[in-house]
């Protein structure tokens, strides 16, 4: 039986534990580049002994960008600064993810900690925001220009041209941003796709873009590749968790080693039962019913809660965000309370618990 912190082999790596880092925006950068505080923000949870360590939804083009304050892998120049961090996140023995995006309608907005509002191009945020279709997510947010079939590849080409840069910055796992109503989502949801051209209206149509973008990315990426999607969209007559399996079929099929599994995200007024770990059933059922590894997130805070969903067999990973912003070495204490033995950094073991070993660097 596995446990939270059992190993984990998937696609070409193998995960010290089942803990990881889930992409949380940090709106710290300038034109996409990295700074000291993503350096130790990442590595702190690295040194805290998470397994997989992701970025936040880093851009692949600067109008895909939720704040301009966002991460960015849209040029070449972005590699060397995000290669520092991989190497630090390996040099704790975890391994390095990056999670690709485009926040399509929901672009251009201000930080989260200031008044909700669109960002204007004299304060760094851009004139036009790519949709699906023009449909604006809420009256503060801006009105979207619906994308035409050159815009599209275009979209296509950024995220397979982004995936090299990962590979060229040393990271282990990729995952393609496909949740949290941004540009992939808004596609697969009928709420705010309303084309009627072969991107829109039926089921195969409106995933086409997705499935456009793995099979591309997989192309160029070797490594281990995820995908994130909202499970449901929590509104009536928008994507589903029935439509989340049958997707989650067709991306194993396109060589997706795991589906993270979140929800919400496309519509304001959504009735969400938020409590702990309310995400639960829906990768437990992905991964039963299209046979592939899943990962949870949300709500999950308690050592024996996120052991026993994996005892369970309701996911393959435990994705954590707040809770590791509120504890970066969250993982050190759940395996303190769990009763296992882990690795410590070797600067930290005097507080070490006895019987902890020194941590060995992941050389690669």
């Amino acid at each position: 039986m596995s446990d939270l912190f059992a190993p984990l082999e998937i696609g070409t790596l193998t995960l010290r534990n089942r803990i990881v880092v889930s992409p949380m925006c940090q709106y710290s950068s300038e034109d996409g580049f990295t700074t000291d505080w993503h350096l130790v923000h990442l590595g702190a949870r690295a040194a805290g002994g998470a397994g997989l360590v992701f970025t936040e939804a880093s851009a692949v083009v600067p109008e895909g960008r939720i704040s301009p304050e966002d991460l960015g892998i849209w040029k070449a120049e972005h590699i060397p600064g995000l290669r520092r961090i991989v190497d630090f996140i390996h040099s704790q023995g975890a391994h390095a993810g990056i999670q690709l995006a485009h926040a399509g309608r929901k672009a251009s907005m201000q930080v989260p900690w200031q008044p909700e509002r669109v960002r204007e191009p004299n304060e760094g945020g851009w004139p036009n925001v790519m949709a699906p279709s023009a449909v604006p997510f809420s009256d503060k947010y801006p009105m979207p220009v619906a994308l035409d079939p050159a815009g599209i590849s275009a979209v296509r080409d950024a995220f397979v041209a982004a995936a090299s840069r990962a590979a060229a910055a040393g990271f282990d796992v990729v995952e393609v941003h496909a949740a949290h109503g941004y540009l992939l989502h808004e596609f697969l949801s009928p709420l705010a796709n309303r084309r009627t051209d072969s991107y829109g209206g039926s089921f195969g149509n409106r995933i086409r873009l997705l499935v456009e973008v793995v099979d591309a990315v997989r192309a160029v990426w070797q490594k281990t590749l995820f995908v994130r999607i909202s499970a449901t969209d929590w509104a009536e007559g928008g994507w589903d968790a029935d439509q989340s399996v049958e997707l989650a079929k067709t991306l194993k099929n396109c060589g997706v080693d795991l589906i993270d599994v979140s929800s919400g995200g496309m519509v304001l007024d959504a009735k969400i039962p938020v409590g702990p770990g309310f995400q639960v059933p829906f990768a437990e059922r992905i991964r039963r019913e299209a046979d592939i590894y899943t990962g949870t997130v949300g709500f999950i805070t308690d050592p024996a809660q996120a052991d026993q969903l994996i005892r369970n067999g309701q996911a393959d990973l435990v994705l954590l965000a707040r809770e590791l912003l509120r504890d970066p070495y969250w993982p050190l204490h759940a395996a303190a309370k769990l009763g296992k033995t882990v690795s410590w950094p070797k600067q930290y073991l005097r507080a070490a618990p006895a019987g902890s070993t020194p941590r060995q660097a992941d050389n690669r």
